[in-house]
């Protein structure tokens, strides 16, 4: 097993304020606990990981669609789903030094100041609570969602009617969820703020085994082919005390984070358990009609369900490296080309104005295809560290030569090897190497 070293952590949480990956959260204002801005890097590698996801589950497959639901939804559809009553975690107050905490995430004592003089746990719903309408009261109580997951459960007619879709089939979306997290931490593994990639797919009752045992080795798959090590990816099935109300199975893709194995995505067999309770609440009937054999069923539904950002910070720690080059230290992030923020970056050897007309030129011709970077600051080794320590895989340097034979030298970021192409075959070259 490759487990992360454990200073792993405070050096890439590090390396993204320094770089521009990650930012506190009003940082001017001295922050705002367990909330982060996703700076000029990160929300590009943010946005690479979910279009690599929904690439993954949607573009690529027949039987899957995607819909966008409202963050704000009628209170009855959390009552319907049993949030308002199980969404809960076990609450203890510190006596000593007032600190909160989460019951089951400490050992008997305060981890704030060592003290055993704790409360009794009690339940703390997380939901976030907020109101509808000029007027605070009871009737215009809503809450923000803390997943994304019972939008598609009461779109289930709607995308069945829209789509001519038959089980099994799935509906997918990302988007923000929030939860109000007793004790959030490690950086952007917990926060109150987050965004997840869900997807719910409704099977044939009879086949639900098969299809969950499907999606987990899919979705374990997923994050090894984008490049993170098979020995720092576990797949955990949980034990029956562990399942949620709604479950008759769950297993979690577990990454080896700097402090421990932790959950990546979690993947669920909800059985019917969502569609009947919206079923009863709301009066309709959320069912499937087969007409070829006329049968008519509720489908179960397996759950892959990953977080953005929890998946973003994964693959910084496994894609973190440090070498040697030429008798100097280097820091790379050997991230897969689908999610490096950047795919090329364009440097002249100079500043001087001789060469900014045809660095340009380049830059202009690679720019409709891919995220780029120009830089023309410090010396051209300097630059060449710069795009290894944010993921760069491919620089391309215009020199004094490339007035004369018009040609460019691309260097690769893993391997150093670099080459000489004619300008006019660039962005052939570079499609030919950037993995789709």
């Amino acid at each position: 097993m490759d487990v992360p070293n454990p200073e792993l952590a405070e050096t890439i949480v590090n390396l993204c304020k320094r770089r521009g990956f990650v930012y506190p959260s009003s940082e001017i204002y001295g922050g705002f606990r367990s909330t982060y801005d996703y700076g000029p890097l990160g929300v590009l590698l943010l946005r690479n990981v979910k279009e690599a996801w929904w690439r993954a589950m949607v573009q690529l497959r027949d039987d899957v669609v995607g819909i966008d639901a409202a963050i704000l939804s009628s209170p009855r559809v959390w009552e319907a789903s049993g949030h308002l009553a199980n969404f809960t975690d076990p609450l203890v107050d510190c006596r000593n030094c007032k600190e909160r905490w989460r019951a089951d995430h400490i050992e008997g004592g305060c981890p704030n100041c060592g003290s055993t003089d704790l409360t009794d746990a009690r339940a703390f719903n997380m939901m976030f609570k907020t109101f509808v309408g000029p007027v605070e009261e009871d009737a215009n109580v809503a809450y923000f969602r803390p997943e994304t997951a019972q939008g598609m459960f009461v779109n289930f007619l709607n995308v069945l009617q829209t789509t001519r879709k038959k089980p099994p089939f799935g509906i997918a979306q990302m988007g923000k969820s929030f939860r109000n997290e007793i004790t959030p931490g490690n950086f952007v593994f917990r926060t109150r703020e987050f965004e997840q990639m869900e997807m719910e797919y409704f099977v044939p009752p009879d086949e639900a085994k098969q299809w969950f045992e499907y999606w987990c080795d899919a979705r374990l798959s997923w994050y090894a082919d984008l490049g993170i090590p098979e020995g720092m990816l576990r797949l955990r099935h949980h034990d029956p005390e562990e399942l949620s109300h709604y479950s008759a199975g769950t297993a979690d893709v577990e990454f080896a984070y700097p402090w421990g194995w932790g959950e990546l995505e979690g993947i669920a067999n909800r059985t019917d358990f969502d569609l009947k309770a919206h079923a009863e609440a709301s009066g309709e009937r959320l069912e499937y009609f087969d007409q070829a054999t006329g049968e008519r069923y509720v489908p179960h539904v397996i759950e892959p369900a990953a977080g953005a950002t929890r998946a973003m910070m994964a693959f910084l720690l496994a894609a973190y490296a440090e070498d040697e080059v030429g008798g100097e230290s280097r820091t790379v992030l050997r991230l897969h080309h689908q999610l490096a923020p950047y795919k090329v970056a364009v440097l002249p050897l100079s500043k001087k104005d001789t060469l900014t007309p045809a660095a340009r030129e380049v830059l202009s011709l690679v720019q409709p295809h891919w995220m780029c970077d120009y830089d023309e600051t410090q010396s051209i080794g300097k630059r060449y560290r710069r795009q290894d320590e944010i993921g760069t895989p491919f620089c391309v340097t215009v020199d004094f030569d490339t007035l004369d034979d018009r040609a460019v030298t691309i260097r690769e970021r893993d391997t150093l090897e670099q080459v000489r192409v004619p300008v006019d075959a660039l962005v052939d070259e570079l499609s030919s190497r950037l993995t789709v």
